[in-house]
């Protein structure tokens, strides 16, 4: 597959607003990695997690009870892959490679695979954003239709209704299904994997056991296959709804764009980093409990501006981007709160049902 290259027209706004960030943190003396803050909210995550996980496990306590912290576990599972894994895989959580090294294999600890999540994230999402047959994180069909560059279907003309259902469906899927797709295919949709070492193949399957031991076997030993059944369905549903909303409220609703390469040319019409403020909206940016539970992607302008940037950092250049947004006459999508945002994706659902 031939993969388009962006325009090398309109770089200017690009290298100044690099210019503008790096003076920052010269200024401010700061390191572009996480910090104390970061560092103390990975290791309360980590042990709620554990703590939460071996009360359900070993202190079982009543259904209604047990239900609830199924699903804090599901928005600790979620809040940790924003937080830690996300930035590690990054290089962002710290200065040091083995730690950022360490910090994202939490993601194999939760049931994924980093190796397949750089692939699918680091290079294709930040590089290809919103670019349909590329970018996986529109791939929801048949049962969604993301992008206007897409089929529809008639089941689509309910997805402005059912689409909670299939993005909860989104984790157990993606531990059960397509991390495997994508290994045995050897690549992620039409673009070809990079090629796995020895230890990449050893990683992979390791960490499944790992898994499959921790969130399987134990709780089917102590609970029974029945109790474990519909406490990893509550769990695993949860957090595949939060992971999903995190996600399309970032790139799918009513004014992000759905770039294609100019006619008869593999070249995008706008440079790379003009195309990620096309494609991209932030989100409750103002909600610190928001900002705080996911990992600053709600900041995902600045996030994909600057992805090697801790998201501990994101509040402050979210000022310089906007500022050098503005002085370029560029738009920057952003919803004040999280119910405008979830709005704007149904309305979108909605559009995309129709025509």
């Amino acid at each position: 597959m031939h993969l388009p290259k962006f325009s090398a027209q309109g770089q200017q706004f690009h290298t100044e607003l690099k210019k503008r960030i790096q003076s920052y943190f010269q200024e401010t003396e700061q390191k572009m990695t996480g910090n104390w803050k970061l560092y103390s909210k990975a290791i309360l995550l980590v042990v709620a997690m554990i703590a939460v996980y071996t009360h359900l496990i070993f202190f079982t306590p009543g259904t209604v009870w047990a239900l609830l912290e199924c699903v804090v576990l599901g928005g600790l599972t979620a809040s940790i892959g924003f937080n830690i894994m996300h930035d590690g895989m990054h290089g962002s959580f710290s200065s040091k490679k083995w730690v950022n090294e360490m910090a994202g294999l939490t993601l194999n600890f939760l049931g994924a695979n980093n190796f397949m999540w750089r692939s699918k994230h680091n290079i294709i999402h930040h590089t290809y954003t919103n670019i349909d047959g590329i970018d996986d994180d529109l791939e929801a069909r048949p049962l969604l239709r993301l992008s206007p560059n897409q089929p529809r279907l008639k089941i689509h003309r309910l997805q402005h209704w059912y689409f909670w259902a299939a993005y909860s469906l989104l984790y157990i899927w993606w531990i059960v299904f397509t991390d495997y797709k994508k290994y045995f295919l050897g690549r992620i949709g039409e673009i070809p994997l990079q090629p796995m070492k020895w230890t990449d193949h050893l990683s992979f399957w390791g960490f499944k056991l790992i898994h499959a031991g921790i969130f399987i076997a134990i709780p089917i030993v102590f609970l029974g296959w029945k109790t474990w059944l519909v406490g990893f369905l509550v769990y695993g549903l949860f957090t595949g709804l939060v992971l999903s909303l995190v996600f399309q409220l970032a790139h799918t609703v009513e004014d992000t764009a759905f770039p294609e390469p100019l006619p008869g040319k593999q070249i995008m019409e706008h440079e790379w980093a003009i195309h990620q403020l096309q494609t991209t909206a932030n989100f409750a940016t103002h909600n610190r409990f928001i900002s705080w539970w996911v990992g600053g992607l709600n900041f995902q302008i600045e996030h994909h501006l600057f992805p090697r940037i801790s998201h501990v950092h994101y509040p402050a250049i979210s000022e310089i981007i906007r500022n050098a947004c503005a002085d370029f006459n560029i738009p920057y999508l952003e919803h004040p709160r999280m119910r405008l945002a979830i709005a704007s994706h149904v309305r979108h659902l909605k559009s995309l049902s129709r025509s």
